[in-house]
């Protein structure tokens, strides 16, 4: 019986945790090809986790006017047609309108003046197809064609949707009629008009996400479409995963006579004023000389390597203890090359365990409290000093993805830094409408590596490469 070969394409770091680091590829039966472009560091981590038979670096990719050009025609007038099919104009807040050096302001000018005349679907697909068509003559898509002819995979399998590379590759497999898979990597992503590359089956959270495919992406067929939940949250399940409680406060220098509020950072650009926001947390606590009580755990978003908060963690040194997440980065500190330990993995289950409500911005934490019931609060006001002045709370909790929360009960919104106390320190649980939402977007996680790696084996058996 020929075995199974299943080319694993990693264009970035993200999706280790979720792919590698968890059950999707424990005692398979086939083997393994990683294409990637990490460095040496990164696949000793990733090999002491899954049993990796080959590592091929994926060929330098350069992209050629003409493909940038459409790619981004082709995006904006998604996200317009996007925008007409939700009614919801935070959708345009996904295009970068403010570009800095003359040549990149006059390229995207005219991509902004065309790409009204676009959002029509039967363009769309039109330029999809113009776009397939310049992508083959990259001579990236010839180097790429060499590989897959020499490893011949059964199935080429893509840990997120959003990469420039893969598109080219799922052409290539295309062509050699090598059946190809890849996952919708988070529940934000679809309105967003990122879905870089053309699959054989689309693996999603949810019904909720394959409802959203289907509207976006009408062309899909829903057979193509499968619902496998994400391995992001199987960890949760796993009593292993949490640290013994003497050995988690000792090393993070927290006091176990104290209630942990857990303040997660978003990146920069999602939210700019997270150190505001951790600031009011702090004085209100001390103002309401509340600190014997409570202490602040701060986990920053992981890509986070601003130091943004070292000034605060300084001044509040008794109050805020930094628990930093335990991620990897190579010299350049690239978004493609940043990846978490396996150790990070029980660092924010035991943080979700040990906490007892997470406090942030809109950000996907709340699902990871709640599989262990911790209520999650939303800051839902303004700074009078913003770091960014365009920003606004109120365009995050209007982004498409928010509109699937069963009502507003589903989090505690804290709509003013004067409501801090009264509200973070009263709800113990999270909320019955919390719970729904969960449901409704995570689905069934709990067998969400089986399920994968199902789909996996199923596309494989569709394979004619010789």
């Amino acid at each position: 019986m020929k075995k199974d070969k299943v080319l694993l394409l990693f264009p970035d770091g993200v999706g280790i945790r979720n792919y590698l680091y968890s059950n999707v590829f424990k005692n398979f039966h086939g083997d393994l090809i990683l294409f990637h472009n990490f460095d040496s560091e990164t696949i000793k981590a990733i090999e002491e986790n899954t049993s990796i038979n080959e590592d091929i670096v994926i060929p330098n990719y350069k992209e050629s006017v003409k493909e940038k050009f459409l790619r981004e025609l082709i995006c904006l007038s998604r996200l317009y047609y996007n925008d007409s099919k939700v009614n919801n104009p935070t959708l345009l807040s996904n295009w970068n309108w403010n570009q800095n050096s003359f040549s990149k302001k006059i390229f995207y000018k005219i991509i902004e003046i065309l790409a009204p005349y676009f959002k029509s679907y039967h363009r769309i697909l039109k330029l999809e197809k113009k776009y397939q068509q310049a992508i083959r003559k990259n001579k990236f898509y010839k180097e790429v064609k060499d590989i897959l002819e020499e490893v011949k995979p059964s199935v080429v399998f893509c840990s997120h949707q959003r990469a420039l590379k893969a598109a080219t590759i799922f052409s290539v497999a295309a062509d050699l009629n090598i059946q190809t898979a890849t996952v919708i990597y988070s529940w934000d992503n679809l309105p967003k008009a990122r879905l870089a590359l053309r699959a054989d089956d689309y693996l999603v959270w949810s019904d909720y996400m394959k409802k959203e495919l289907n509207l976006y992406y009408p062309e899909i067929k829903l057979e193509q479409i499968h619902i496998t939940g994400t391995p992001q949250f199987e960890c949760y399940s796993d009593s292993d995963n949490i640290i013994d409680k003497e050995v988690f406060y000792k090393k993070y220098n927290l006091d176990p006579n104290k209630k942990i509020i857990c303040f997660s950072g978003d990146d920069t650009k999602t939210s700019p004023d997270d150190p505001s926001y951790l600031n009011d947390i702090a004085e209100e606590i001390t103002k309401a000389n509340l600190q014997n009580e409570y202490q602040i755990l701060l986990r920053r978003c992981p890509v986070d390597l601003s130091g943004r908060f070292d000034e605060l963690l300084n001044q509040y040194k008794d109050l805020i203890k930094e628990v930093a997440p335990l991620w990897y980065f190579t010299v350049s500190k690239e978004w493609n090359v940043v990846y978490p330990s396996v150790e990070d993995v029980k660092l924010l289950v035991s943080t979700a365990f040990y906490s007892d409500i997470v406090v942030n911005v809109g950000s996907t934490m709340g699902f990871d409290f709640a599989m262990f019931n911790k209520p999650c609060a939303f800051i839902n006001y303004d700074q009078d000093n913003k770091t960014v002045n365009d920003w606004s709370v109120k365009t995050v909790y209007n982004y498409q993805h928010f509109k699937s929360m069963p009502d507003s009960d589903a989090v505690i919104w804290l709509n003013s830094k004067e409501e801090t106390v009264s509200k973070i320190t009263f709800q113990k649980k999270c909320s019955t409408s919390m719970l729904k939402w969960k449901d409704l977007v995570l689905e069934d996680y709990e067998n969400s590596s089986e399920k994968v790696q199902n789909v996996i084996k199923e596309s494989s058996k569709c394979t004619s490469v010789s």
